[in-house]
């Protein structure tokens, strides 16, 4: 299943540079230092699917010219992951008023439940004009599900003790943020793909994300034939300098990064 992926954004919550800080890498000039909240867009079969839109969503749809989108995959309800579905509304009537295009978005319970709270003038019975034209759709975490005829299997981890986040496995992509545990059931549904995304925070252990040793942990257990590394802060170094610390077949993602898969 040929597919193009790209990355939105590759950094923390905080984004890269974190406001006021001084250190070398939020100073740093290179634009792969340069970090928006975490989000991809998947194109395969004709279609454009976007994992995650925060607070940069709309600043992300400009830089990469997108104009048309057919579902949103959401990882959780943490607003670095959501806080952008407002600027949805912008689908919706790049045609008014020939046709308003409900934008479907996807994740599990508590996601999309967050969802109905945090915007719930989206959902309300007489809605003021302009408001996002959403329609959401609850997944369950332990059955695969399909989007116009593709399908998609949910990859379950721990966020920390208190949450979950859902990764998407698509053909032979598989992506994986906010995570810090998954368990051995779970990485199974990831045997057999062919290039993987995953996060890593920092080289130190973290609470509610993988280090970058933990990432290549499962890397290996999943071995698939190239990874690539997202969700970083400022703590995980220039990445001038992580393209020689990191083994072979793993990468760090950056920003605008487009991979081709199954060319």
């Amino acid at each position: 299943m040929p597919m193009k992926v790209t990355f939105l954004g590759t950094g923390t919550s905080q984004g890269v540079p974190v406001i006021g800080c001084k250190c070398a890498v939020c100073q740093s000039e290179d634009r792969r230092d340069k970090r928006l909240r975490t989000s991809a867009m998947v194109e395969v079969k004709g279609h454009r699917f976007i994992i995650d839109a925060g607070p940069d969503f709309r600043y992300q749809m400009l830089r990469a010219k997108v104009s048309h989108i057919d579902a949103l995959l959401l990882t959780h309800e943490h607003k670095d992951h959501t806080g952008g579905i407002d600027d949805v509304r912008a689908f919706n009537f790049v045609d008014y008023p020939k046709a308003i295009h409900r934008i479907h978005i996807y994740g599990n319970k508590r996601t999309i439940d967050a969802i109905h709270s945090d915007f719930h003038y989206a959902f309300a019975t007489n809605k003021y004009r302009g408001v996002p034209e959403i329609e959401t759709h609850i997944i369950s975490e332990n059955e695969n599900f399909e989007i116009d005829g593709i399908e998609i299997t949910p990859i379950v981890g721990q966020h920390s003790e208190r949450f979950r986040s859902v990764g998407y496995r698509i053909g032979n992509f598989a992506y994986l943020t906010d995570m810090n545990n998954i368990a051995p059931e779970e990485v199974e549904k990831l045997r057999g793909v062919d290039t993987m995304v995953i996060n890593a925070l920092r080289w130190e252990p973290h609470s509610s994300h993988f280090s970058v040793s933990e990432a290549i942990e499962i890397i290996n257990r999943v071995a698939p034939r190239e990874a690539y590394l997202t969700h970083a802060s400022h703590r995980i170094g220039l990445h001038s300098e992580l393209e020689h610390r990191l083994p072979a077949g793993v990468k760090m993602a950056y920003d605008g990064l487009e991979i081709e898969i199954n060319k």
